[in-house]
């Protein structure tokens, strides 16, 4: 009788599901890190406060404004004066309303360098309440001494 000897075909995965699928996966999780520092500027360094305590919830739509020692204003990367700011807010303004919500969804958080003056965060305050903002925060180092 004679032995018929076979032939071990050996199969083959195909790795392109796999590899698209790790690529959704590492997408995925860079959309949902939460960046700490993008809500920061070299160009503010916050005054500490033992006092200071984090928000209770996060906030659903914030404005982030960061006021220049020199009493300058950053708003998503472009720089402002306190009369140029109200253009700014408006675009900003515009976005929350085109996502279904209104000018009262809106937080303001201010992020004032330690040396400026009160009258300029005073000013940029002034200035979102012309455009209808009315929620504000201010933001401070935590001092642990």
């Amino acid at each position: 009788m004679k032995v018929k000897s076979k032939k071990v075909d050996l199969a083959e995965g195909d790795l392109t599901p796999m590899i698209d699928m790790v690529f959704q996966l590492i997408a995925f999780f860079m959309v949902l890190i939460n960046f700490a520092q993008t809500e920061s500027n070299d160009r503010v360094k916050l005054p500490s406060s033992q006092l200071v305590k984090p928000p209770e919830v996060p906030l659903e739509f914030p404005i982030i404004l960061h006021v220049a020692q020199d009493g300058e204003i950053i708003l998503g990367g472009d720089d402002y004066t306190a009369e140029t700011l109200r253009v700014g807010l408006q675009k900003e303004l515009a976005v929350i309303k085109a996502e279904g919500k209104t000018v009262g969804d809106a937080n303001v958080v201010i992020r004032a360098h330690k040396d400026t003056s009160a009258g300029d965060v005073q000013e940029v305050i002034r200035v979102a309440q012309e455009q209808q903002l009315e929620n504000f925060a201010l933001r401070v180092k935590e001092d642990n001494s």
